[in-house]
């Protein structure tokens, strides 16, 4: 039974005050007893053979408690720590996937590959030790741009890759060819083409909080503990799991205050791996903090696409065919989502807010010697409504129809919803020209001529953009969410989802509290840990409020209708005739 209240409006943040007096807990701060410091060993070259690792001197450094390398017993029996999600390219042909080691063992492919791990009792032992770990390297030409490394003769990453494509990517049918005589056509008779070649540059994380790591073993339960700044900890374990091969009952990870994520700390990374090795050998608690000029050689960086679009159109500016060839530089190695980025989630976005009948891409993804790309601030969508904007900008120059009434004009119109786009996705509803309107409404477009030649008296220049934006979020609704009654009338909400400053705290307690009908102050809100059992696939793809949100309001549901059984029986009452408010069930109609 809850106290009755009425009072369930929002109170505020409550992760502030902590957050703001120095009082968070992000994993820089955690300590722990015998805690070993880590450094890694990275290569200075984009793509070289080791030709040996002397770690001798390294060893008998002041404080040095290990030195890793890939060659150490065990580190060949890893698991491979790529692990994108199965893609199928033109013909059926599978995603190519190399495996990629936790410490680089015959070549290095990137920059800031790592090539062998130094414990000591202290950071600069570490620092200091890491100086005398002799590598040698026999540096092979290397390749960075998508465009460069697909030509003949260029460097190979992988023998398995040949032009280093991983995945030639066609869609909708996987077969180019079955479209292409009717896109011929079409093209060949249109009143105008469009053409546009555009970059969408590679983009460097500089999260607030950078990345690592703090593992510990306790070998009299054989269970191995990883802290770590992420965006969810179930997924993280199962990759770790399987990589590792422990079993999952026997690896935790835990997740406190994190400092920014937007996707880059959603996956698995080699340093991980590392770490837990290093604190399995050790016996020993054992931490990593990366410095923010390592992170940028070795986080999951985003974008990095060349995209070349055509978009054909009538006489009367209708939009009628729409060809997409583009290169995806996915780095070294595959990160996690990075091939489904530049092209499943790239080709769901089209065609955006217009209709157009018939579209074709191909995105080939290519191995360079550079970080891997991985999602990062919108994932493909941000890349797919860039280059077709820019498109549509220059169809209304080539046709000589004003912009604003070319995008209006081609938007897709609410009589078309549900309207199905040649990729499978279905619009359910939406009237983009009334919001187009709306906006042009609001940013005074009217009044820009005015506002453009008072800049111009004073010798500046002004311009005015337009963009249309569609963004598909979500993905597949696997989110959880537990509630838990401690017996003194307070109740703890569990989640699979991780914060990374989006506020789930004060967001998911206020939620809880109003479907329960209680006081927000008896609401506490636990995640980012394993062992609270709650599965999820983490904060990622703009879903949290939708999908953990709608976790919440389904295990509340669960929970009243269950209560709703067991005080029928207490209060002598058909379940029909109880009514749940305020925290407690009263028979309707008395008292």
């Amino acid at each position: 039974m809850f106290p009755s209240s009425s009072q369930n409006e929002f109170k505020g943040r409550v992760e502030d005050a902590e957050l703001l007096t120095g009082r968070g807990r992000f994993l820089a701060d955690l300590r722990m007893g015998r805690m070993a410091a880590a450094v890694f060993v990275r290569s200075p070259h984009g793509f070289a053979r080791i030709r040996s690792i002397d770690t001798a001197e390294a060893r008998r450094a002041p404080g040095v408690l290990a030195v890793l390398t890939g060659t150490d017993t065990g580190m060949d029996k890893l698991g491979n720590i790529s692990r994108p999600i199965p893609q199928k390219g033109r013909g059926g042909a599978p995603l190519i996937v190399p495996h990629r080691p936790v410490l680089a063992r015959d070549l290095v492919r990137h920059v800031g590959d790592p090539v062998a791990l130094v414990v000591a009792e202290t950071v600069a032992q570490a620092n200091d030790a890491v100086e005398l770990v002799a590598v040698d390297y026999e540096a092979l030409p290397a390749v960075t741009d998508a465009r460069e490394a697909v030509k003949p003769g260029a460097p190979q990453l992988w023998p398995e890759a040949p032009s280093n494509v991983a995945l030639d990517f066609v869609a909708p049918t996987g077969d180019e060819q079955a479209l292409a005589p009717e896109l011929d056509t079409i093209f060949a008779s249109a009143a105008h083409v469009a053409r546009v070649s555009l970059v969408s540059q590679r983009v460097v994380v500089a999260s607030l909080e950078p990345r690592g790591a703090l593992a510990d073993y306790d070998s009299s339960a054989d269970m191995t503990t990883l802290h770590v700044g992420s965006q969810g900890v179930t997924t993280l374990r199962e990759h770790l799991s399987q990589i590792m091969a422990i079993p999952r009952e026997r690896l935790r990870v835990v997740t406190d205050d994190v400092g920014g994520g937007f996707g880059m700390k959603s996956s698995v990374y080699p340093e991980y791996v590392a770490i837990l090795v290093a604190a399995r050998r050790l016996r020993a608690p054992v931490r990593w903090l990366s410095t923010r000029s390592e992170a940028f050689l070795s986080d999951n960086q985003g974008r990095d696409t060349v995209t070349e679009m055509a978009l054909a159109l009538g006489v009367d500016g209708r939009f009628l065919a729409l060809k997409v060839d583009g290169l995806a530089n996915v780095g070294a190695y595959h990160g996690a989502l990075g091939s489904f980025i530049a092209t499943a989630n790239f080709t769901r976005c089209l065609p955006c807010v217009y209709h157009i009948p018939q579209i074709a891409v191909r995105m080939r993804c290519v191995f360079t010697n550079t970080v891997p790309v991985g999602p990062y601030r919108g994932a493909g969508r941000p890349e797919a409504n860039y280059v077709l904007e820019r498109l549509v900008d220059e169809a209304a120059r080539v046709s000589g129809i004003d912009r604003l009434s070319l995008k209006r004009r081609n938007l897709i119109s609410p009589e078309r919803m549900p309207y199905a786009t040649p990729f499978g996705a279905s619009f359910d509803s939406g009237d983009f020209g009334a919001v187009l309107d709306k906006a042009l409404v609001l940013a005074d477009a009217a009044g820009f001529p005015t506002r453009r030649a008072q800049s111009a008296e004073t010798g500046k220049r002004r311009g005015l953009g337009v963009s249309c934006f569609l963004e598909h979020a979500g993905g597949q609704p696997s989110e959880s969410a537990a509630l838990r009654f401690t017996g003194d009338g307070a109740v703890v909400v569990a989640l699979g989802a991780q914060s990374t400053g989006q506020g789930h705290r004060t967001v998911f307690r206020n939620l809880a509290a109003k479907r329960l009908g209680i006081p927000v102050e008896r609401v506490t809100v636990q995640q980012g840990d394993t062992r609270l059992g709650v599965p999820g696939s983490g904060t990622v793809a703009s879903r949290g409020a939708m999908t953990s949100g709608a976790a919440i309001a389904r295990v509340v549901e669960d929970v009243i209708e269950k209560a709703r059984n067991i005080a029928s029986e207490m209060l002598e009452a058909a379940a029909s005739y109880l009514v749940y408010a305020g925290g407690r069930f009263e028979i309707a109609g008395t008292d």
